[in-house]
């Protein structure tokens, strides 16, 4: 049964495609880069907490996420340019290729999860944003509040920083940054809209930004999927805070809440705990609530009984038909 589920994941890649120029190696995605125009991001079952890789694949999980983005693109891209050409495989995009700025927008509109967490510990101020004084955690900021973070390399922790920081280090040019601050809060705006519109409230959200070759700042990666973003449901929202009682969540918080009951926050020293098969089902299952939930639709299961070979058949065969390779 082990040795089914281990093939019915993708966990890694080394693909070898036509005019292929890099390849890039994140938490979860595998990036390709071909001709050095474009680039064939694939998400894979990998799956990460406080910046830590599991040991183990979740069956689904690449194409979930991939899918969630993909149709969350195609919904925002008349508010936001993105880097999105198309999506020949269930666990693949292509798209256009940018070089990416050296951090992330982090926005929130609760006080939730990393904010929540350091609120707790008599912090007021976040990345150089106030937080109000008499706040639970998870209740609704007044407005939201963007906290960006620095893009660690694999294996790494991203690193809050603040717009001041981020200025006086020269990362990002103040012209480029205000841009970047209006697409974060249009982008999470109509994230909202989406949300609600299914019952459920985008509680915070992580975007990246790059520039295409022409200088055009667009919306890159990936957006509000359960790895980027923390949902709640709608119903039972305020009778839950007023009784202080936890909220219902749709994110990755529950595999967190599993480490941390598991002495694993991803310290130095610390062990990742056992995830038994029964786990990672669970898992996998709770990615395909989070699908339907999100995007409103049943989640259809993709053939992943070869499914190395199928991902590199589509691309191949998009590659082939659209750029000639």
């Amino acid at each position: 049964m082990l040795t089914n589920r281990k093939m019915n994941t993708i966990t890694k890649t080394n693909f070898n495609f036509p005019n292929q120029t890099n390849l890039y190696k994140g938490k979860v995605r595998d990036v390709y880069t071909v001709e050095n125009d474009k680039l064939i991001m694939i998400a894979s079952d990998r799956i990460s907490a406080f910046d830590v890789v599991m040991p183990r694949g979740i069956p689904y999980k690449g194409q979930i996420l991939n899918q969630i983005a993909t149709q969350m693109m195609d919904f925002t891209k008349d508010v936001v340019p993105n880097w999105l050409i198309s999506s020949p495989d269930p666990n693949v995009s292509i798209g256009h290729l940018c070089e990416p700025f050296k951090i992330e927008m982090v926005i929130r509109g609760y006080l939730s999860g990393h904010a929540a967490r350091e609120y707790n510990k008599g912090k007021r101020i976040l990345c150089g944003v106030d937080m109000p004084d008499g706040m639970i955690e998870n209740d609704k900021f007044p407005e939201p509040i963007i906290t960006p973070a620095t893009k660690a390399e694999f294996g790494n922790h991203d690193e809050d920083i603040s717009k001041e920081e981020i200025l006086s280090k020269g990362l990002v040019s103040i012209k480029d940054y205000e841009i970047l601050e209006d697409y974060t809060n249009k982008l999470f705006k109509k994230g909202s809209e989406i949300a609600n519109k299914r019952g459920l409230i985008l509680v915070d959200t992580k975007y990246e930004f790059g520039k295409t070759k022409e200088g055009e700042i667009v919306l890159i990666d990936e957006i509000h999927t359960p790895d980027s973003s923390r949902y709640f449901y709608y119903e039972g929202y305020k009778d839950r805070q007023t009784n202080r009682e936890p909220q219902k969540q749709l994110s990755k918080e529950f595999l967190r809440q599993w480490l941390i009951s598991n002495n694993f926050q991803g310290h130095e020293g610390q062990i990742v705990p056992e995830m038994t098969d029964q786990y990672v089902d669970s898992v996998s299952d709770r990615y395909i609530e989070l699908y339907e939930n999100i995007v409103g639709e049943k989640f259809i299961k993709a053939d992943n009984s070869d499914i190395e070979n199928r991902i590199m058949r589509n691309i191949n065969d998009y590659l082939e038909s659209n750029f000639g390779n």
